[in-house]
C-alpha cells in the first residue's frame, strides 16, 4: 500500500528553536513545573495530627469494634429504607444505590466479625 504523506524528520523540534518566544515558553514551563512539582511547602512538612474530638478509644477490642459498626450500618440501613419509601423520582434512586452501598459495607463487616470471633 502507498503512502501518501511523507514521515515526519526525526529531529527534536524544541532544541533548536531559540526564538526568543520559545525562551519564554520554556521559561514558563519551568516555572509552572518548579511550582506544582517541586518542594513540598513548610505547612506540608508538618505531621497530620488527628481531631481528638471524635476518636474511638484506642483501648476498644477489634470485636466491639466490629459490632459497633454493624449496628450503626445496620441502623443507617433501616433509615434509609424508611427515607426511601417517602421520595419519588431520581432521589429515590440514589438512595438506593446508597442503601446498597451501606448494606454491601454491613455484610464486610459482619464477616469480619464471624473471621474474629468464630461461630461454632
Amino acid at each position: 500500500m502507498f503512502k501518501i504523506t511523507p514521515n515526519p524528520p526525526e529531529t527534536d523540534p524544541i532544541a533548536g528553536d531559540e526564538s526568543p518566544d520559545a525562551k519564554k515558553f520554556n521559561e514558563a514551563v519551568d516555572r509552572a513545573l518548579s511550582h506544582y512539582l517541586g518542594p513540598a511547602p513548610e505547612i506540608m512538612l508538618t505531621p497530620y495530627q488527628t481531631n481528638t474530638m471524635f476518636i474511638a478509644n484506642p483501648n476498644t477490642k477489634t470485636e466491639e469494634l466490629l459490632v459497633n459498626a454493624s449496628e450503626s450500618l445496620g441502623s443507617a440501613s433501616v433509615m434509609l429504607g424508611d427515607v426511601i419509601g417517602l421520595v419519588q423520582g431520581p432521589a429515590r434512586k440514589t438512595l438506593q444505590g446508597i442503601a446498597q452501598v451501606v448494606m454491601l459495607g454491613e455484610l464486610a463487616v459482619n464477616r469480619a466479625l464471624d473471621n474474629v470471633v468464630p461461630t461454632e
